[in-house]
């Protein structure tokens, strides 16, 4: 079920970290015409892509709240208390990201500080084709909330009766979102991007989604327009050994693969009888689940690698660079010291994904396709600009101007040169 791959030499680690690749029309083209519709004729180019792509006419594309509050009664109660637990555990380890302006003297007469400023508006797309992912709607308004955003925007596709799912409306209730709109695709990050006149401009856009919202988010970045990262499809990667259980493992595989068709599971291990039974606790798992001819297409492109050099073993782990790392060793703990690229990791046997994609604390949306080599996931900083100011007393300008004007002479800026030169001469 699974390819095994034995000590691959470094030749070849280029080709097995490169994630899986779904061929079609031409994406970049699409979606260029999506977004410039969408920014030539505002909402009525997205209710035409709601009829196109959704199949639903939309008597408005805002939700209204009405509709927010009769969405309550079909929650269920054990999903609210759930949904209220993740809740407060994702706003106390946000919470907890805050820090102090900093302010100091680093001449006598120089004063420096920065101050942390809430970005005033963003956009947080929330997927909803293969489910509904409300956990996403906590994941991104609960840290905008906190950092004091002023207009938090959720946009996600309706269903084809023109409503959200429920869930979804009232984890955004819950959460702290100021407006909520039908739409969904490469059509709503344009909406986000440029405005209409149901969705307001913002000032970045947050949040995962498929192909066509991914080209999306980079194409409004080429122009521009802030996001929070590059995020494409799921993927895991687990390091395990001798002592692993294979259960645990494979449930891990089938958690990740689930995600979509083009989601990606690897598994690293120094045993060869933990790379060789992997695949039959993966064929006797996959019948407790309801899709598993969607799975088994995410199981195509995952592997297995052998490793006989744990640190031939690390070293690819910080390669591949995973969105979720699994280390689920005897000793967990040297991943610490070991990890330099992932996005968020996971140690112990008792630590699955799963754990932060919900409720321990961590943010879910995190980098992917290598990406986590420069990026961070999303955290309370996301939703910051920090702004630097300083003040200089007589004393000191005088005290750094001989560094700077012989700095800006000898880079041929006279006139910065002039501007502190005509400071001391007045002093």
């Amino acid at each position: 079920m699974i390819e095994i791959v034995e000590n691959p030499p470094k030749s070849q680690w280029e080709q097995l970290t490169r994630r899986a690749e779904i061929k079609g029309e031409s994406l970049r083209d699409i979606v260029a015409d999506i977004l410039t519709k969408v920014k030539l004729h505002g909402d009525s180019a997205l209710l035409q892509f709601a009829r196109e792509f959704d199949k639903v006419e939309l008597n408005s594309l805002e939700v209204s709240s009405q509709e927010i509050i009769n969405a309550e009664a079909y929650v269920d109660k054990s999903l609210k208390t759930a949904i209220q637990k993740a809740a407060e555990n994702i706003y106390t380890f946000h919470c907890a990201q805050k820090m102090d302006m900093i302010h100091i003297e680093t001449v006598e007469g120089v004063e420096c500080w920065q101050k942390p400023v809430p970005i005033e508006s963003v956009g947080l797309y929330v997927p909803g084709g293969n489910a509904p992912l409300f956990s996403t709607v906590l994941m991104l308004a609960i840290p905008a909330k906190i950092a004091g955003c002023k207009d938090i925007i959720l946009t996600t596709p309706p269903d084809k009766n023109g409503n959200i799912h429920p869930a979804i409306l009232y984890a955004a209730r819950v959460a702290g979102v100021t407006t909520i709109i039908k739409s969904g695709g490469a059509q709503a990050i344009g909406a986000l991007a440029f405005g209409t006149e149901s969705v307001p401009k913002v000032h970045k856009i947050f949040g995962p989604g498929n192909r066509f919202v991914t080209e999306a988010k980079k194409q409004i970045s080429a122009e521009g327009i802030a996001i929070d990262m590059p995020a494409g499809p799921s993927e895991v990667m687990i390091i395990a050994d001798e002592y692993a259980d294979l259960d645990f493992i494979a449930a891990d595989f089938l958690s990740q693969a689930e995600h979509g068709p083009d989601s990606q599971s690897i598994m690293l291990t120094d045993s060869r009888d933990i790379a060789y039974r992997l695949s039959e606790a993966l064929e006797k798992m996959i019948l407790r689940l309801p899709n598993k001819t969607m799975i088994m297409k995410s199981l195509q492109h995952s592997r297995v690698i052998f490793f006989n050099n744990c640190n031939d073993l690390w070293n690819f782990a910080n390669e591949y660079a995973p969105e979720h790392l699994i280390v689920n060793t005897a000793t967990p703990e040297e991943a610490f010291e070991k990890v330099v690229n992932a996005g968020s990791v996971f140690l112990g046997e008792f630590s699955p994904e799963s754990a932060g994609d919900y409720a321990s604390g961590t943010n879910h949306t995190l980098p992917t396709g290598g990406c986590a080599k420069a990026f961070s996931g999303v955290n309370l900083d996301s939703f910051i600009k920090k702004i630097t100011f300083q003040r200089l007393s007589k004393e000191g300008i005088g005290n750094i101007a001989q560094v700077v004007t012989t700095m800006a002479g000898n880079e041929h800026l006279l006139a910065h040169k002039l501007a502190v030169d005509i400071r001391i001469e007045k002093k």
